[in-house]
């Protein structure tokens, strides 16, 4: 695999995002190679850790309700809580990343992403329990927004197959937090404090890999000394990133898709069990969706990447979600199998959006604003959502209402994706 992505070509061009002055003597070979393996290591870590703290409260979100007296309308408003910290934490990643560099603000999120499930089960109430959760998913909002920046720094010629190897280990801790928490609390006597703590060392691993990058605020190895002094001198403009139609559409995909995930990982598990289908079937269920995107996010990206329009993907996502839709809303237990892969190939709209980031900016500092930009206004978008399901959950009885908002929703995100995939770049549109 590692022979693959180091020939794959890509439309994109390598700039330094932040740009702040480097060591002055390059790396040795042998010294280079290891920083990078150490660098694709940390992003498989990370990437593992950017979901479990979602999907395993979604496998056990029964379970928590009861244990802290949470109504629908509550447990909604939780599953809404990633999208807002997203939202909110994620627009500071850039400012973080000019200041102390990304390789610092990625490995202080890991250790946010810690601390917040080592405490959110034990202290104690609803509040306390948001709050604890918040601190984890400001770790995962300032991580989610660097990533791209990352990888187009340090593998600029492989946008692509980074973009799939990171999607691909994203998608591997979601599913894997989804499949084995429900078994694992019981196995761990039944508690679902400990069934959510059990995360926190993942997360600790994560922490390690980037401690060596915590005063490395330079280039990425690619570069030399004299590139690195000329990139040091002049800054990229920051550009007017709103005047983009291509950011808003980006930004609008972004938003949608992340809103029909986050009512997946927090409200499919519940589905199930609502139509008769045992708590540990219905957590296997969610893990199906969740582990399309294992193979699925490593193939879109590498495929998006070689296309000069990126619309026909997101149409034929887009396409699936409808098809699982309705078969959850005919016939959610004796389909259930099907209507769980057909969601876990839409859910497969991330990756493409991870890439269609990469591929519409010519620049890491284009990058690293558009990722913010459209990052941050998705997440700001998809914060009804969640909220909105458990509403209509818990008024109309029933989960026919919430599943036609989840189907309806898929046509707009069709639409925006096609805007969103057209061949151009943000400083274009921007400079106009």
């Amino acid at each position: 695999m590692m022979s693959s992505m180091a020939s794959e070509e890509t439309r994109t061009t390598a700039f330094t995002n932040v740009r702040v002055p480097a060591a002055d003597e390059p790396q040795r070979p042998a010294t280079r190679a290891w920083t990078t393996r150490l660098l694709v290591l940390g992003i498989v870590l990370s990437a593992l850790n950017l979901r479990p703290a979602i999907t395993s409260l979604g496998a056990l979100l029964e379970e928590v309700r009861d244990g802290l007296g949470m109504s629908g309308s509550v447990a909604g408003l939780l599953t809404s809580v990633p999208p807002l910290c997203f939202a909110v934490f994620g627009v500071t990643a850039p400012r973080l990343a000019r200041r102390f560099g990304p390789g610092a603000v990625v490995c202080a999120g890991m250790v946010a992403i810690t601390a917040g499930l080592l405490i959110r089960p034990y202290v104690g109430g609803t509040a306390g329990f948001l709050a604890a959760s918040a601190l984890a998913l400001m770790g995962i909002a300032v991580s989610n927004v660097l990533m791209p920046v990352i990888v187009k720094r340090w593998f600029p010629d492989r946008v692509g197959s980074m973009t799939g190897l990171y999607s691909m280990a994203l998608a591997l801790g979601t599913a894997a937090a989804a499949a084995v928490t429900v078994p694992m609390t019981e196995a761990l006597g039944g508690s679902w404090q400990a069934g959510l703590t059990v995360w926190a060392a993942l997360a600790a691993a994560a922490v390690l890999p980037w401690i060596p990058f915590v005063r490395r605020r330079g280039a990425g190895p690619a570069e030399q000394p004299a590139v690195r002094q000329e990139h040091a001198r002049v800054e990229a403009p920051v550009l007017r990133i709103t005047r983009s139609r291509t950011a808003w559409a980006l930004a609008v995909f972004f938003g949608l898709q992340a809103t029909a995930a986050y009512i997946t990982m927090g409200w499919m598990a519940q589905i199930f069990r609502d139509a008769g289908v045992p708590a540990g079937t219905a957590g296997l269920l969610l893990a199906v969706t969740m582990v399309m995107g294992v193979p699925l996010a490593f193939v879109i990206p590498r495929v998006a990447a070689r296309l000069p329009h990126q619309g026909p993907i997101a149409i034929a996502l887009g396409a699936c979600g409808l098809a699982g839709y309705a078969g959850l809303y005919l016939a959610p237990a004796a389909g259930a199998w099907a209507w769980a892969l057909l969601l876990g190939i839409a859910n497969c709209a991330f990756p493409l959006a991870l890439t269609m980031v990469g591929m519409r900016a010519r620049t890491g500092a284009g990058v690293a604003q558009l990722s913010a930009f459209a990052q941050s206004t998705g997440y700001l978008i998809s914060i009804p959502g969640p909220l909105l399901v458990g509403v209509l959950y818990q008024h109309s009885g029933g989960w026919g209402l919430p599943i036609a908002l989840m189907a309806a929703l898929m046509v707009p995100q069709m639409a925006v994706g096609v805007l969103a995939g057209r061949n151009r770049t943000v400083e274009d549109e921007a400079a106009r």
